[in-house]
């Protein structure tokens, strides 16, 4: 599969990789005619090769295989002698492409700059898309993006023209949309530093999110490392209809299956309903996948992946799919590990909040739900768009509920919000008319970015710690992400029912079922939402903002040393054969503690490529057991409480280790490896927790700390705030073998507990080495 990628990269560096924006069929240069040629006559080597995997792993497993397996094990290193056990072995991978969001790709880049490569193995983009925000408007909020993130900007574009990496730039839209209309492919393997990559999964690729180290890994040509996911597989029958659409499916699910349900697995959408829901959304029901804990999520390859390749100008990848279509679709009699069964036809509209994205409700139930648990009926912002729903299907569905309030002489009783995906979907419906229509209702059309859905939001109509709710089309809702108010009450639905809430101004309004009344005084029902799943011209490109790196030559990356936005990387220290003893508790956290809380985004997203500055948010969302605050921890040396930042610092100055101690699914969300680069940074050594979710779990490994869990869940009550803690075992540290935690209390008493991992050979090379980076130069050299 990773020739047929190589092969799409070489057609795209002629082109450029904004070529799907150019007519293929039209008239091309001598040189792109050869290159199109020796696409068309190579390409299907790649599919071939996937479909070969696929054959000696059947062979080897005898029996059916799921969709996501043929696509995996397809990408084996090694698909003769990889051992393959669902949920248990580690795989060696070959993903296909990687991709990279600015405000991870800063520590990325950092990273593969240390590794000392000249350049990176596999074709790779960065997207500028998080360090806008939403302030004004678009074309406002873009320029003065530009001119607050220049450093940073210059930084990326530098480096990934030295390192031969693609570079998307501020107002080219989302990474999520951009992969989708230029990069993703059935059958594709492609890893993003971005927890929503399995967006891709809406048109057929196995799409996973990673931290930075992996995706470091990839672009040195290393074989990357996965363990074997479960699959769980999700049937639909039934059609979508009426007020319900693809988001509605996802919103199911994670009410299904809870945040952390689908961790370490697959989830497989398959069955007859599969052909009612178009290509984006499809991809919006993988992009929200990342809320569930799964690893990713995927559809397999039909007509509506096939009309959405030909509309984004890649009709040859999709005669390609059809011709190789047996690799693409799930294996008859293939077994899930867990299996979900979902009416289409029955499925009503839902909204999700707040503060978790499983909390699941019909529409119709909201406003009651509301009034009895004391949620603000009153809804002070609608906000639509995001990776998870921006496509043209959406925004003409939104558009079609705004006319109709438009001709009926209202406007949204609500703030308004629309976020356009990408540059095209921004052009084409200025174009087509949607994004009048959507101002005219009382909408702002901001750039095209991540804006208010990662918290890059300058909202002003509330105060800090003022009770409120807003509704969004995003995809998390966890206390404060969206504006840093932890007052506001924060719901998920479809862009749709958005629309319907920000028009009506409360949740207590069932758009299937409740009337509006008209500025004549006439009571009227909105008509249930309509939109074509794509123009019906061709899309509108929008400004070109793409820069392909330059073939040969040399470009200078530079960082400036008094910089407070950019720090070249210092090694983490090698372990010294030790075991880990008398390490102070930091904080012991109670309950829910995500990415978020370990590692704020919103306008701490300006030092993302500063270890040592964004170090000092430290777990400030954390909520300390021992006295319910927040960012108040004991310092246990003097006695003195102060933030959690503050107090790591301290107890690293003193030559202090530390560790901390957490619940159940612990690192949920992002998959921002500062949440792991930050506690090695300032001194920490371990994570003890009842749970991880998956990608965080890794980062830690990889930035050489250990991520542990009780063998007994109970134990966590055994820990208590100001213990010292002694992990033993390490110097015959094995895989599948326990580790033991001395605790040591105030008191003078002591007791052992059991701590279980789930490092393999080559991860405890990683704890060994002092980091899976500086690893990679031991093996170099």
């Amino acid at each position: 599969m990773a020739s047929y990628c190589m092969t799409v990269s070489r057609l795209r560096l002629v082109l450029g990789d904004g070529a799907r924006r150019l007519h293929i069929s039209a008239a091309l240069s001598a040189k792109s005619k050869v290159a199109m040629s020796r696409f068309e006559a190579n390409s299907a080597v790649g599919y071939e090769k996937l479909l070969n995997n696929i054959s000696i792993v059947r062979k080897r497993l005898n029996r059916p295989l799921t969709l996501s397996e043929k696509i995996v094990y397809g990408h084996l290193d090694d698909p003769v002698g990889q051992e393959i056990v669902r949920g248990r072995t580690y795989l060696r991978l070959r993903p296909d492409r990687v991709a990279m969001q600015d405000a991870t790709a800063q520590m990325a880049m950092l990273q593969f700059i240390s590794s000392g490569l000249p350049k990176v193995a596999v074709p790779s983009t960065i997207h500028c898309d998080h360090l806008i925000e939403a302030q004004i408007g678009g074309a406002e909020d873009l320029q003065r993006a530009k001119e607050v993130n220049q450093e940073v900007y210059n930084f990326l574009a530098t480096a990934a023209a030295k390192y031969g990496v693609g570079f998307w730039k501020p107002g080219s839209g989302i990474i999520h949309q951009i992969i989708l209309e230029n990069y993703a492919y059935p059958g594709v393997m492609l890893i993003g530093t971005d927890s929503h990559t399995p967006n891709g999964g809406g048109l057929g690729g196995i799409c996973i999110g990673v931290g930075g180290a992996d995706a470091v890994d990839v672009m040195a040509g290393i074989p990357w490392e996965l363990k074997c996911p479960n699959v769980i597989g999700v049937k639909l029958t039934g059609t979508l209809s009426g007020w319900t659409s693809p988001k509605d499916v996802i919103l199911k699910v994670a009410g299904i299956l809870t945040v952390k349900g689908g961790t370490g697995a697959i989830v497989e959408y398959h069955g007859p309903g599969v052909d009612s829901i178009s290509c984006t959304g499809m991809a919006t029901i993988c992009n929200m996948g990342a809320e569930i804990g799964a690893t990713t999520s995927v559809f397999p390859y039909n007509h509506r992946m096939k009309t959405y390749l030909e509309k984004t100008e890649r009709k040859e990848i999709a005669q390609l799919a059809d011709e190789y279509k047996e690799c693409l679709i799930p294996d008859p009699g293939c077994q899930y590990d867990q299996l979900i069964e979902i009416n289409l036809s029955e499925l009503k509209p839902h909204i999700n909040g707040p503060f978790t994205p499983d909390l699941a409700h019909p529409v119709s139930e909201i406003g009651a739900a509301a009034q009895k648990n004391g949620w603000p009926l009153e809804v002070k912002v609608g906000l639509i768009g995001s990776c998870t729903n921006s496509s043209y299907e959406d925004m003409g569905r939104a558009a079609s509920l705004a006319k109709q309030a438009l001709d009926r002489g209202l406007k949204c009783k609500a703030q308004f919000t629309v976020t356009p995906g990408s540059e095209q979907i921004r052009a084409t419906i200025e174009r087509d008319g949607y994004a009048k229509v959507l101002r005219d209702v009382g909408g702002v059309v901001l750039a095209n970015a991540c804006g208010p859905c990662i918290g890059q939001w300058d909202r002003r109509d509330v105060k800090k710690g003022e009770k409120n709710t807003i509704v969004t089309s995003f995809n998390r809702n966890f206390t404060a992400r969206n504006d840093a108010n932890p007052a506001t009450h924060a719901f998920v639905t479809s862009p749709e029912i958005v629309t319907a809430l920000a028009i009506a101004g409360t949740l207590n309004f069932n758009p299937e079922t409740d009337y509006l009344t008209d500025g004549t005084g006439e009571k009227f029902k909105l008509v249930p939402p309509t939109g074509d799943e794509l123009p019906s011209r061709d899309f509108d490109p929008g400004e070109d903002t793409y820069q392909h790196p330059p073939e040969g030559g040399s470009v200078r990356v530079d960082v400036n040393p008094q910089s407070n936005r950019l720090q070249l990387l210092e090694p983490f220290q090698k372990w010294d054969g030790k075991d880990l003893e008398d390490m102070q508790v930091l904080i012991k956290v109670k309950g829910k503690c995500t990415t978020d809380h370990i590692s704020a985004a919103g306008p701490w997203l300006k030092f993302r490529g500063h270890l040592d500055n964004i170090s000092n948010n430290l777990l400030i969302g954390a909520v300390n057991i021992d006295n319910d605050a927040v960012n108040k921890v004991k310092n246990q040396l003097t006695g003195e409480f102060g933030g959690v930042p503050d107090v790591a610092r301290f107890y690293k100055a003193n030559n202090l280790q530390w560790v901390v101690v957490g619940d159940e699914n612990y690192g949920e969300g992002s998959s921002r490896e500062h949440a792991a680069l930050e506690p090695r940074h300032l001194g920490g050594r371990a994570i003890i927790v009842k749970s991880f979710a998956r990608i965080h779990e890794t980062n830690l490994k990889k930035q050489g700390l250990l991520p542990l869990t009780f063998s007994d869940p109970r134990d966590y009550d055994k820990i208590r705030p100001d213990d010292k803690i002694s992990i033993t075992g390490l110097k015959s540290f094995a895989p599948g073998k326990p580790l033991t935690a001395v605790l040591k209390h105030a008191d003078g008493s002591s007791e052992s507990i059991v701590l279980n991992h789930t490092f393999n050979e080559t991860q405890i090379e990683w704890f060994q080495a002092g980091s899976a980076l500086n690893r990679m130069k031991e093996i170099q050299h």
